[in-house]
Order: C-alpha cells, then structure tokens, then sequence
C-alpha cells in the first residue's frame, strides 16, 4: 500500500490485478472511460458530485491541509507492534519504503507528550505543574496522584463511549510518535498475496455479505452483487460504500504518489496516469471504477456530516488543541472552528437519520453488528505486513469509526454543557488527530481525482 491509507488498506489496493491498458483513443476517451457515471447524484444521497468537487477542491481542502500541518495534528502516537489477531503471520515487508520513522522524544512538543489524554482547559493546567515524562508518552510515571485520578475518570468516559474501533493502547512500551509529515502515505511497493489477504477479509467476512454472492471481480459476478446490494437494507448497503470508499481513495493515494523514479541519488514520487487507469478504468474494470468512485464520495459525504455534527464540542471555550504553545494552540483552535463551521455550511449533507430508523429493537441490533463489524476491520489492520500501510490503515479506521461515533451520539454532544467536563461524549487526543486526518486523506483524494480527470483529458 502507500502512506496515507498506505497501510494494509494501500497493500490491499496494490493488490489489484494489473490489467493492461487500453489504448488511449482519440483526446478525452480515457477520462470519460474512469469518470464514466460518476456525476450528478449519488445513490442513497440527495447531493451531486459536482457541489461536492466545487466546495472541497476550492473551499474545503486548502485550509484543512494548513491545518494538518500544526503540531497538533502531525503527531500521532500508534502501536505497529501488535500481533495479527486472525491468522498466524509474522512476515513483515522488506521493503525499505515500508518502514515508519518514529520520533525522537525531544522532537514532540512537550503538550503533547505529557497530555494525550488531557483535552480540557482544567486538565492542561494541571499538566503543566507535572515534571517532564521520562520516556516518549509516559505520561502516568510523571503526574501527581491528583491528575492521575483525573486521568483514570476521563478514560473511563472514553472507553465507555459509543466506539466503533479497537483503540491502540498508547500506554504500552511498543506505543510511539508518529510524525504524518515525514511519513506520507504514498506507495511503498507492497503488493501480492499477503496485501490481498488483507482486503479479501475485509470483504468476504466484515461487508455482511452471504459467502454464495461474490464481490466484484472475484469471479465475475458483479451483476449479482449489485442486484444483492440493492435488496439490502440502507444501512448494510452504507457499510459496504464506506468500505469500497475508502478502498478506493487509498487507490487514488497509490496512484497519485506513485514511485516514479528510484537511482542511487534520488528517488521521484509523482502522478502515474497507468496506476489510475488500471483502478478505475470502466473497461479494465468491467465497469467497478466508476462506482468506486461514487463510493469515495459517499464516504466523504459521511465523514463531512460528522465534522458539521462534532462542533459543540470543540466550539467550547475551555478546549485546547493544546501543544504548550498557547499563541499557537489559540490560532489553530480558531483555524479548526472555520473549518467546521464551514463544513456545517455544506448545503445538501448526507441525512444520517435514514440510518438505523426503523423498529427500535431491530436497528439497536443492526447498530450493534454494525459497530462489530468495523471493530473487527480496525483490527485487521494490525495484520498489514507493511508497516507504513498499517500505520496509515490504522488511522484511516480510527478516523472513520470516530466519525461513525459522532454520528451516532449527536443528542449526547446537543447536551454538551459549555463550561467543565464532558462526560456525556468525549474524544481522545488519538481519536480528534485521527478524525481530522482521515478526513484530509478523503479531501485529498477528491482533489487529485480533478488531476487525473485532466490529465486523462488531454491524453493523446
């Protein structure tokens, strides 16, 4: 996989047989071949591609990416250690682009260090009274009896909240910085049997799809899904668009930032039209490129509704993306609140009171499997052999499940009070890195899909 989504999700999209490619034809048949069908409204949606396009690519991403910038947001702490909990494999890649730099202690900010789960106002004061931790995310060795109780209250509500993934402890010795920066998401060469394992699982046993109906492009039956598809409940049909969505933006991150050039002296990451094509192309696809498509903005639809959702909580005066630098940490709160309330200012949002809408006791059932189901995705992720693939799969997830959770908890953040704790909802340090960042990877995707629509345009 790459980067980004690069982790088991980027192996997994590597996985995709190699189809050869078409012939170019005359100027404009290739992008009207990937882009065929991906206009106009979307399935379950009452939105339009083009408005998404327009307020993302112009309004949206060039600020959100400013803001993924900060230190707040380019710090993410993360366990690569962990065992696969499915199937017995301890293959790791090779390959030297796999390989996740973690920081050296004395590179991240102090704030963040000693208050990964401190978010509040009353919290980060405390924090400041308490000595410098010994190692990279000790934060218990390091807090007097006081905070540490206050700590143990906090994670308590967290880890009582309405979660949708399998959180990493960030107390364990294997626990490290991650700086996203210096580590993007973008191919590493991960690719064959093991990545496609990864996704093959995803699929065939997390997507709520009986074993006889086959995926598309398993063995051709793809008219047979989409007849299955469409039978099933909105909520099922949901799971399975998120999954392709993400499926397909991590494709769009391998494609873009492909590994163009590798000699002795340097090493060239940039566009690779081919890659593209052999994802998306309606024909080399047997036409599923168009409908991923339309799945990546579907899942865009679904994680812009949460930011519009989740803005009582940040809006209250006593949180801090807090860092240690006050000026700074002021400056990027207020850069936040533009952007969410310029998601809330979207103007056809994904209506997510369609969801789990019917009888009660049967949509608290399906709610729950639903929570299962990407429980058992998020730990999958620790079964990617590429490090770098894992981390980005692992915050991928992490960001999607926080959005799922918003969704699901809006009468419980309506009742936010506006002073002292949130005990009602509450998001870690992880889960707000990961929500804003995951949200940037689906933005950036949307934003090179118009590269690619032009550069396929004037083919020749």
């Amino acid at each position: 996989m790459a980067a980004g989504s690069g982790l088991g999700l980027w192996a997994l999209g590597l996985a995709v047989l190699l189809l050869p490619v078409l012939s170019h034809g005359p100027p404009g048949a290739a992008e009207r071949r990937c882009f065929c069908q991906v206009t106009g409204h979307l399935d379950d949606c009452t939105c339009d591609v083009e408005t998404i396009d327009a307020f993302n690519n112009y309004k949206l991403f060039p600020r959100l990416n400013e803001l993924l910038g900060s230190d707040y947001f380019r710090y993410y702490k993360v366990n690569l250690q962990k065992p696969c909990p499915f199937w017995n494999d301890n293959s790791h890649c090779g390959i030297r682009d796999c390989a996740v730099k973690p920081c050296p202690s004395d590179k991240v900010p102090d704030g963040i260090r000693s208050s990964s789960y401190k978010y509040s106002e009353e919290a980060n004061n405390l924090a400041e009274e308490c000595e410098e931790a010994k190692r990279l995310g000790a934060v218990d060795g390091s807090l007097s009896k006081e905070t540490q109780q206050a700590v143990l209250q906090w994670t308590w509500h967290d880890d009582s909240s309405d979660s949708f993934c399998e959180a990493d402890d960030i107390y364990s010795p294997d626990a490290e910085y991650v700086d996203l920066l210096l580590n993007p998401e973008r191919y590493t060469g991960y690719k064959g049997p093991d990545a496609w394992k990864i996704w093959n699982s995803i699929y065939e046993e997390n997507c709520f799809k009986p074993q006889n109906v086959k995926r598309p492009l398993a063995s051709g039956r793809g008219q047979t899904f989409y007849k299955w598809l469409k039978g099933v409940c909105v909520e099922k049909r949901a799971f399975y668009k998120l999954i392709s969505g993400l499926h397909a933006s991590i494709n769009i991150h391998l494609s873009a930032r492909y590994l163009l050039q590798d000699t002795w002296s340097e090493k060239k990451w940039g566009p690779n039209v081919t890659e593209f094509q052999q994802r998306f192309d309606e024909v080399i696809t047997r036409g599923e490129g168009p409908r991923r498509l339309k799945n990546l903005y579907f899942l865009y639809l679904i994680e812009l509704r949460a930011l519009s959702k989740v803005l009582p909580f940040f809006e209250r005066p006593g949180f801090q993306l807090y860092t240690g630098n006050k000026s700074h940490d002021a400056e990027m709160k207020n850069q936040l609140l533009e952007i969410l309330h310029l998601a809330k200012s979207f103007p056809l949002h994904f209506d997510e009171n369609s969801l789990f809408a019917g009888n009660k006791k049967e949509a608290a059932k399906l709610k729950e499997e639903f929570k299962l189901h990407f429980k058992n995705i998020s730990k999958i992720m620790d079964c990617v052999g590429c490090f770098k693939c894992r981390l980005w799969g692992k915050l991928q997830t992490q960001g999607l499940g926080t959005a799922l959770k918003i969704l699901f908890s809006e009468k419980l953040i309506e009742n936010i009070p506006e002073s002292g704790p949130s005990y009602g909802f509450q998001l870690t340090r992880q889960e707000i890195v990961a929500l804003f960042n995951a949200f940037g990877r689906i933005s950036t995707s949307v934003r090179e899909l118009e590269n690619f629509r032009n550069m396929l345009r004037n083919m020749r």
